[in-house]
Parts: C-alpha cells; structure tokens; sequence
C-alpha cells in the first residue's frame, strides 16, 4: 500500500524539528524518569477514528497537567457549569501553572487548568457507586483514549517523585481549604491529583483522547460519550484561553487551537469537528510548555491550514460519490473491443466526486480512500467540479499523493472547470526537490479544444507504461482518455490495429445479430467519406440512418444557449451513432464532426425502409439489435446512478 500523505509529511516535518536543542527538562520528570531528550513524537487523529504517527508515537511518558482536562470535564457532568463555576472561575490568570492564583475574598481559582484549580477540580469529584474519585477519573480517561493502542496506566515512580516534591501543591491545598473551596481534608485530593497526573500515556492515547473532544465528546472509535455536548464546549473554550498558562495569547496568535501542555513534554491540541493532535518532545520553554512539541504544532497548522482564523466558509463539503470505470455512463456505446475491456479492467479505475470545500478533515477522508484502494488500481479521477473552496491541506496533501501516485506508474485523473487548484499544487511542487509534477494544463486545452492526446500516440506500444497526471475540463472527456488509457495498459493490440478499418460485424449494436444478418446489412451499405473537420450530422437533422465508423474518430457535441458547444465524446473505429435519432423526436440529438479523415458504411434510412418491405423478418431483428443497444446504454446510466445510491462515505 502507497504510504499516506499524511504520513509522509509527519514524518518529514519532525526530521526539520528534530535539530532543536532550546530547553529543559522538568526537574521531577528528571529525577524520575531521566527521559531521553532524543525522543520526538506526533501523532493525528481524525474524528472518524484514524490515527497518523511519525516519531516515536509509541514512547510512553507521564500525562501531567493534560489530565486537568478531563477532570474539569468530570467534574462539570457531575455537578453541572453553575455549580463548579461557584467554586472555579474559568478567566485567564496570566500567571505561571504553579501560581498562586485566587481571587481576593473568595479563594476561588482564576481558571481548573492552573495548579491551583485542577485540585480544587479534583476535590469537586466524588467516589460514586462504589467506585472511588480516582478511579472515575482515571476511567474518564481510559474511555477518551480507547481505540488507541495500549492501555493508561499510573507510573509510580512519577507519583512519587510528585509527592516527595509536592509541596506548594500541598501549601495550595491547604490554602483552597482555608477558603473551604475544598471542603475535607485536603490530603487525599493532593493524592488523587499526583496520581491523575502522573498516568503515562502515548501519543497515539493523546490524539485519540484530543479526538474525543473534538468530536463533540464522543469517542470516534467507540461511538460512547465520554462527556456532554455542553461540557465538551465549555472544556475546549476553557483549554483557549487558559490551557497554555501564561502563554495562552501568543499561543492563540500562532496556533489559535484549544490546547493543554504538560511539564513531561505532551502537548494535547483540539481542532474541534475534525481531529485531535498529540505530541511529545521533553525539554520545556519557560512556560512549562515542550519546546519542539510546540514548534511541530505551530508548523502542522501552518502547513494545514488549521487555525480557526483560516476555517473554510462554511459550505458541507463531503466526499459525495466514490465508483469504478466498469460502473460510470459515457452516454454512448462504445466498440465491442473497448466496452468489453472497460468491463472487464473497469475496477482498476477508480472515481470519486467531491463537493463543498475542501478543508483538512475533507482532503484526509478523500486522499485515504485513494491510499487504501486495492493495488491492482492503477488509475483514479477525481472530480472536483462540485469544490467551492480549498485549503493549504487540500494542496499539500493532493501534490504528495499525486506526485507519488504517478511515481508509482499509476494515472492521477482531475476534472475541473478552473486551473486554480492545480495551479497552486504546481506551486507547491515548485518550492519542493523530492516532489516531481508535470504541468497538464497545456494537454488540458488541446482536450478542451478537441485533441484529447490519445495514450496511444504518445508511446510505443512495446514502451513500458509510465504515471500521467491529466487535467480536464469536462467529465465525458476524462472518462473517455480513461477507458482508452486502459485499452492501452491491458489490451495494446487493440489499439496495435487501431489504424485497421473495421467491419460492421465490430460494432456494438451489430454484435446482437447473427453473422448472416449482418452480412446482408453489410451489402446495403455505402462507404462515404469526410475530410477532417466536416459536419457529418446536426442537430435536429432527421434519422439519416445507421452510421457505422471504418475508419478516424467523430465527435458527438450538443449545443446549449447563445450556440454553447458542449462537447460529449469521441467515437472511434468499431463505433456506430445516427441510431439514436430515431427516439420520440425522430431528430438528430447530437452534432457528429470529423476529428480526422473519417471512412464510415452508412445503412441509411432509405436503405432500412426497403429491407422493411423485402425482409421484414430482418427488419425486425434490426430494430431489436437497435432497442437492445439503447437499454445498454441504459442500463449503464442505471448502474452508475446505483452505485452512486450505494455509496457510504463512512465505508471509506
């Protein structure tokens, strides 16, 4: 399986940090654990579940102040905003995480993210059905990091470096007592708070935990509420403003997420509605906060577009459609030859349709349904004519999987009305010396123009198949080149003869009738020809007869408003069209034109009133051949609306 583009960037991303020497490990954290500064790790989690590592996302150290989250979160569910609020304010203190923080009078803590907060938080929660306060906090957290690998557990030896060193906590204890903000003996909530503090977890278990609350509380593997809806939004307005202690606003300048530090090196970040992040680095900034951890954090939302101050408008972009070749319409019958290998290598051409805007949580769903598709396909086209708007996620994210897709010998396919999106992943590709990207636009208005660069007259047919990167301009021309690339990849011979002129007993529509019957039809036609450029049919002509191509491509276009010329397809050798004239209009629907110098055999309408009258018999199975031609066509525009029906984009 291709690796992620995601991936790939995570990984490059730590290799440009990983020189960063600035800071100092936690004199507790040093004493307990002697972490080893080299250790670098970040992982994503989106809101459907998938994790993204690079580093060592599998080191395990201890969770520190991020429990303060969870906790406050507990706490708010048990007791209810109001409640907690009379004894926790929620404004930002401006003070180191250690200060001594409360308000005059009252005792309350400035906000539950500073030391003095957390444990008065924690002497809010009480044990409950037999199951003591730690516990359920500790459960809490479980049930945000499940479906991530490993299991949380409290380090002791962390806790007792806690406890030994815990003194001003203590003396903050005491003091909260004093103001009966904590109403028992203080003791035991110093122990419970050490201990939440001093539980080890992951990377992999802190995105995962992020994750929960950025989809609304709920944990994305499991489907189970961790926290309320109205507790997960005052926990993540309160991370905003207060998570980063006393370098909350220049924190919100660079990163503008709701986020929590610990003094062991992890950083938790939330973006809420798509995913969760966690990072580890050990050495701290003089806030306390890891100094590589926060330099990854600030280069993933710049690089992604994730500050909430670049949020996409709003617009439901959504992943809308996701079928194979084998299952799309082009409107038309092609030859028996090309029809038969589009059904048969149709699968290993995949399209997906997106719509709205394409933010990071919609181009990581689209860019892992591509990394995940069997490794048979070799081809993907992706239809971006319904995209409002895209972000830098969208163009980092589209130029690594394209480049490497194509590196790989594989087709990368865009439909688009504009050339803005790949105008800016050309840019993107430019400033980079491991990413290589041809430019498709010039391709793409020889196609808009008429010429679509048949695969064929590009390579010889003995050459080994390298990865395109084409851009159209129209959904009926892309999928043409498709199903002609595909010609070109499984089945070279029939593009070898291609030069050959067919006869009638080729064409699709001839292929439901006997050999003898089309040899008696083949004796009524008459060979004509037109010289690149000619109008063979128009709109609104009526039925001419039955068109059947020798030799050269036609291009079949309808014309809209003020004479707007839509192209639809080319047909090639072994085709026939003029037939679909005779529905309830008995009018040409289509303006047939000659790409190159065109042979065709025309059983004209003339031609098919006489065997009318002198075989009926044949008359009849002709017309039969004719019906059961247009139900292919049909059926083909019924498989692609079934699988469009099918589609669930949580499938993907």
């Amino acid at each position: 399986m291709m690796i992620s583009p995601l991936h790939r960037y995570l990984s490059e991303m730590l290799e440009n940090i990983r020189p960063m020497t600035a800071g100092t490990v936690n004199p507790v954290t040093e004493t307990a654990t002697k972490p080893d500064l080299s250790k670098l790790a970040i992982t994503l989690t989106t809101v459907n579940g998938f994790q993204y590592s690079s580093g060592d996302a599998d080191h395990r150290f201890a969770i520190q102040s991020i429990a303060k989250v969870f906790a406050y979160g507990l706490a708010l569910d048990d007791l209810g905003p109001t409640e907690v609020g009379k004894k926790i304010d929620v404004e930002p203190s401006g003070d180191p995480f250690n200060e001594i923080s409360l308000q005059s009078g009252s005792g309350r803590p400035a906000n539950p993210m500073i030391n003095a907060g957390a444990i008065a938080t924690v002497g809010l929660i009480k044990g409950r059905g037999g199951v003591d306060r730690l516990s359920r906090i500790s459960r809490i957290m479980d049930l945000a990091a499940e479906g991530s690998p490993g299991e949380l557990e409290i380090n002791r030896t962390v806790y007792h470096a806690e406890n030994i060193n815990g003194h001003r906590n203590r003396a903050l204890a005491w003091l909260l007592r004093s103001f009966e903000i904590i109403d028992s003996d203080p003791e035991p909530v110093v122990q419970d708070y050490f201990l939440e503090c001093s539980t080890d977890v992951t990377t992999e278990n802190l995105s995962m935990m992020a994750a929960t609350l950025a989809n609304k509380g709920v944990n994305p593997v499991t489907g189970r509420e961790v926290f309320s809806e109205e507790t997960t939004r005052q926990v993540l307005a309160v991370m905003m403003t207060c998570g980063m202690y006393d370098a909350a606003g220049n924190w919100m300048i660079d990163i503008g997420l709701p986020a929590k530090s610990g003094v062991d090196g992890g950083i938790m970040v939330v973006v809420p509605g798509q995913l969760g992040i966690g990072v580890y680095s050990a050495p701290l900034d003089s806030h306390g906060n890891s100094v590589r951890g926060a330099a990854a954090i600030r280069r993933v939302t710049r690089d992604l577009g994730l500050h909430y101050a670049d949020a996409s408008p709003l617009g439901g972009s959504t992943l809308r459609a996701h079928y194979s070749l084998a299952d799309a319409s082009l409107g038309v019958v092609r030859s028996t030859e090309l029809s038969r290998i589009t059904s048969q290598f149709g699968d290993r051409c995949q399209i997906l349709e997106v719509s709205g805007d394409l933010g990071f949580a919609e181009t990581e769903t689209m860019a892992r349904t591509i990394v995940e598709l069997d490794d048979d396909v070799t081809m993907v086209i992706i239809d971006f004519q319904g995209v409002d708007d895209f972000g830098r996620a969208a163009v980092l994210m589209l130029a690594s999987l394209t480049a490497l897709w194509r590196a790989e010998g594989k087709d990368v396919i865009f439909i688009d009305w504009t050339e803005t999106l790949v105008e800016h992943i050309l840019d993107y590709i430019a400033v980079r010396d491991d990413l290589e990207l041809p430019d498709p636009r010039e391709k793409a208005k020889a196609a808009s123009a008429g010429h679509i660069d048949l695969p064929w007259e590009a390579e010889d047919l003995e050459q080994d198949i390298n990865g395109e990167f084409r851009l159209f301009d129209n959904r009926s021309a892309a999928l043409e080149w498709a199903e002609l690339r595909l010609a070109h990849r499984y089945a070279r011979q029939i593009l070898q003869t291609d030069d050959t002129p067919r006869e009638p007993e080729s064409a699709p529509v001839f292929d439901f009738l006997e050999d003898r019957d089309v040899n008696v039809l083949a004796d009524y036609m008459e060979l004509r020809s037109y010289t690149a450029g000619t109008i063979i049919r128009r709109v609104g002509q009526p039925f001419g007869g039955i068109y059947f191509i020798r030799s050269g491509r036609v291009e079949l276009a309808a014309e809209g408003k003020d004479d707007t010329r839509y192209r639809h397809v080319y047909l090639s050798p072994g085709s026939t069209f003029g037939e679909f004239a005779l529905s309830y209009t008995g009018r040409q629907l289509t303006t047939i034109r000659a790409i190159d110098d065109v042979e065709v055999l025309v059983l004209s309408a003339q031609k098919i009133a006489k065997i009318e009258k002198s075989d009926p018999q044949l008359a009849i199975r002709l017309w039969t051949a004719i019906a059961r031609e247009a139900y292919t066509v049909l059926e083909q525009s019924s498989r692609e609306a079934g699988a469009r029906e099918e589609y669930d984009p949580e499938q993907d």
